[in-house]
């Protein structure tokens, strides 16, 4: 069974924000396979079990806040007995250009506050992550630049970004095989 978390804040204020991409990448994942979350507030999440190419996958939103994602990464994890090397955390990154992708098995939070409860909270940096580029804004403070909407020219470099996001997640399901998955999909860091 696989856990695929697209990590944001809940709430329609933050809706097609910067630093929702992971909820953005999750809707849009839930569109293709015609499919809707559920909430269940005792593990702090919208979720749905559902099968892709025959495997179990668990698809979820926490309903916490970004930076308490990690609980219900966890609650999630624990409660359907989900191994570690079969999560899969969805979210933004400001160091990559908009658009550009980063899929990794391992790594550091980089600073994603949402990741680093994650870590914090499973006791390990061992699991996957797919990084969606969001910029950064020279002018503008960090927190405000992430948590400010998209622009209508942002949202047309977004949208077939997340498509590609969509046909990753699928073949990593059907194939079981992460490392080509980082090979196919990774995007050069270069606009």
């Amino acid at each position: 069974m696989k856990l695929i978390v697209g990590l944001g804040n809940p709430g329609k204020q933050y809706v097609q924000t910067r630093h929702n991409i992971g909820f953005i990448a999750i809707d849009k994942l839930l569109s293709y396979l015609n499919t809707e979350l559920k909430v269940d507030s005792k593990l702090q999440a919208a979720y749905t079990k559902t099968k892709i190419e025959g495997e179990d996958v668990i698809i979820a939103k926490p309903l916490t806040y970004m930076n308490l994602s990690g609980d219900a990464v966890t609650k999630l994890m624990n409660f359907y007995k989900i191994d570690v090397e079969d999560i899969l955390v969805i979210l933004d990154d400001t160091a990559l250009p908009l658009g550009k992708i980063r899929i990794r098995q391992t790594g550091s939070h980089g600073g994603q506050n949402g990741l680093k409860d994650i870590i914090n909270k499973l006791g390990t940096k061992d699991f996957k992550r797919l990084r969606i580029g969001i910029g950064e804004h020279a002018h503008m403070d960090k927190v405000d630049y992430v948590l400010g909407k998209f622009s209508t020219n942002e949202l047309n470099t977004i949208l077939p970004t997340i498509e590609y996001v969509n046909d990753a997640i699928i073949e990593w399901i059907s194939t079981n095989n992460f490392n080509n998955i980082m090979t196919k999909y990774n995007t050069p860091q270069t606009l």
